[in-house]
Parts: structure tokens; sequence; C-alpha cells
């Protein structure tokens, strides 16, 4: 009877436990640090935000730092800025590449291999090599310090190309020669068949491309000179220079940044799931 007891008992899959514990701690290891920086920007001034190992509970939680990190800078002027830049530049992204990566991937003309290769090789430079020639661009055209020179840069993306011609590339021929058996021109098979087979792709590129303007601060800061313009990323650096050793201050400006982001990652989380859902099973 003991014997049948211990034969029926659950087993512990060790494997299992084994994975489940290093996922916590790559978990931790990803969210660790938004969590310290919320704390910071809700400790009150007593309260130490150096500590080792570090004290995660404000004792009691305020919300000052919010209103003074808020009222310090323009900090509603940045993020208006950022939403422009967003709101312009992702959708126009998003077309330019998906227009540029069909004719890669579905209809055969001569040296469509070549310019796939020389969009390849594009993606492989660093984004720093480029500033100086983009600058002199911008400077000709006397598009520097005004937002189109913030955006036009960004509208171009050799990554969001080579991710959309591979999706497109995957599409069955069949569904497409029955398209044009039915009668469909070329951009009607574009727009109506292979866009919304390839949209968990563009939601990912969506996202991709939204947490790189909204992040971007190295071109704004070489192409701005006026503070009216300037981007939330760029806010939060003028914000460490005048707030100083305010680490609170900062930290509560950051998480601000930060809300946009989460919540467009939250809206398109399905799609991006789907995308990678495919993935696996292609």
């Amino acid at each position: 009877m003991a014997r049948r007891l211990y034969r029926n008992r659950p087993r512990i899959n060790m494997r299992r436990v084994g994975l489940y514990v290093l996922l916590i701690a790559v978990a931790a290891l990803f969210v660790g640090p938004f969590l310290i920086l919320l704390s910071s920007a809700t400790k009150p001034a007593s309260q130490d935000v150096f500590g080792f190992p570090p004290d995660l509970i404000p004792r009691p939680p305020v919300a000052d730092w919010f209103r003074e990190a808020w009222t310090t800078i323009p900090y509603a002027r940045f993020l208006v800025n950022s939403v422009i830049y967003v709101g312009i530049t992702v959708p126009i992204y998003l077309v330019i590449s998906a227009l540029t990566a069909y004719p890669l991937a579905r209809i055969a003309f001569r040296g469509r291999g070549v310019f796939f290769m020389l969009f390849l090789s594009i993606m492989f430079l660093p984004g720093e090599l480029m500033l100086i020639p983009r600058f002199l661009v911008m400077s000709e055209l006397g598009l520097t310090d005004t937002f189109a020179a913030v955006i036009l840069p960004a509208v171009l993306s050799s990554l969001g190309i080579f991710l959309l011609r591979q999706a497109f590339s995957q599409i069955p021929d069949e569904i497409v020669e029955a398209a044009r058996m039915d009668g469909a021109n070329e951009f009607a098979i574009f727009w109506r068949i292979c866009v919304p087979i390839v949209a968990p792709t563009l939601a990912v590129l969506a996202i991709l491309g939204f947490v790189s303007v909204w992040n971007s601060f190295i071109w704004p800061l070489v192409v701005l000179t006026s503070q009216s313009k300037y981007p939330i990323a760029l806010g939060i650096a003028y914000l460490s220079g005048v707030a100083g050793t305010d680490v609170r201050g900062l930290a509560a400006g950051t998480v601000i940044s930060l809300v946009p982001v989460i919540f467009v990652f939250l809206l398109l989380q399905k799609r991006i799931l789907n995308s990678m859902g495919g993935a696996v099973k292609g």
C-alpha cells in the first residue's frame, strides 16, 4: 500500500522548476530597475534612495516630486512635441516601409536582389555615422531647428523594410495569384490582401518606431537649438541640468515619460504576440 501511494504521488518536474526560477530571475532583472525608479520618485525627502539593498517601499508615498518635475521645466510642451514627432513619423514610416518592402518581396524586376542587399547593408551602419551627412543635408535645405528636421530622417528605416519584406515573402503565392485572376490590380492586392496579413508585423514595427522616436536624443540634440521644440528625451536631460542632484525629481520625470510607452505596448501587445506565434509556427 505504501509503495502504491509513493508511486502515485505527484512528481516534481525539476526541469520545469528550474525554468520558472530562471524566468523569475530574468523578469526581476528587467523589472527591478523600473521598481527602483518608481520607488525613488515616490519616496519622501527624509528617506534614503541610495541604500543597499534597495528599500522599495516609500514611507509614506508622496507625489511632490512629480509636481516638481512637471513645473520645473516646460514638461507639457516637451510631451506635446514628442506626441507630434511620433504621430507624424510612425504612420509615414510604416507606409514607406510597406510600399518599399512589397515590390522587393512580390514583384520581379531587374536588380531586386541588389536593392535588397543595399537596404540590408545600410541596416548595419551605426546611426552616429550618419549624423554629419544628415545635418549637412538639413542645413542646405534650411530645415535645421524645425520639426521637419527631426521627422524626415526617422521615416526611413532599413530594418522596417527588411522585416516587412520577410513578412510579404511568406504570403502564399496561391492567395496572390487568385486575387490576380479575379481582376485585382497590384495596389489592390497590396492594400486589401497583403497588408492585413502582415498586420502583426506592422504592429511590431509601430512599437519599435514609437520607442525609437520617443527616446530619440542625439539627433534632436544636434539639429535643434530652440528649447520649445525639444522632445521628451531632451527635456529629461534639461531637467537633469536644472535639478542638479535632485534624484527624486529626475526619477519622477522619467516615470512620467515612460507612461506613454507602456500604454502603447499594452495597446498593441496582442498583435505582437500574434506575430511571435506566427514566427514560431513558421
